[in-house]
């Protein structure tokens, strides 16, 4: 199983935005959206902020695989969801944290329908399809 790098991590950990595009049926990808990301530990997750009516949750449902780019980082990864309640305390933590100066937009990112979304980004090994 690939793992990040720590570099990865600080990179993809500190930047304030993440660009994700979500693999396709055909093999294309998607259109990048924008969207936040945070770091636990040695993991990275993100949430949709619409709950399960987000588009680019909904695509990365589909094949569980696509590309972000972050903090200069670009790979190709796998979406896999995350339910662990007390893993997601955590998370809601980090979201808390790192967006907390803006507190209107963070305070969705820790509700029951955001929290049901989390997906953890786990880097996708070299010529894994």
């Amino acid at each position: 199983m690939a793992e990040w790098t720590e570099n990865e991590l600080f990179k993809i950990g500190n930047a304030e935005e993440l660009e994700i595009a979500w693999l396709r049926a055909d093999h294309s990808l998607s259109k990048r959206v924008i969207i936040w990301v945070v770091r636990v530990g040695s993991e990275l997750y993100v949430r949709s902020v619409r709950g399960e009516a987000g588009g680019w949750y909904r695509g990365v449902l589909k094949e569980h695989a696509g590309r972000i780019l972050a903090g200069g980082v670009e790979k190709e990864v796998d979406f896999v969801e995350e339910s662990d309640p007390a893993l997601n305390d955590q998370i809601d933590a980090a979201y808390l944290s790192k967006y907390r100066r803006y507190p209107q937009y963070v305070a969705p990112m820790v509700k029951p329908e955001v929290r049901a979304t989390t997906i953890r980004l786990a880097p996708r090994h070299a010529g894994a399809s």
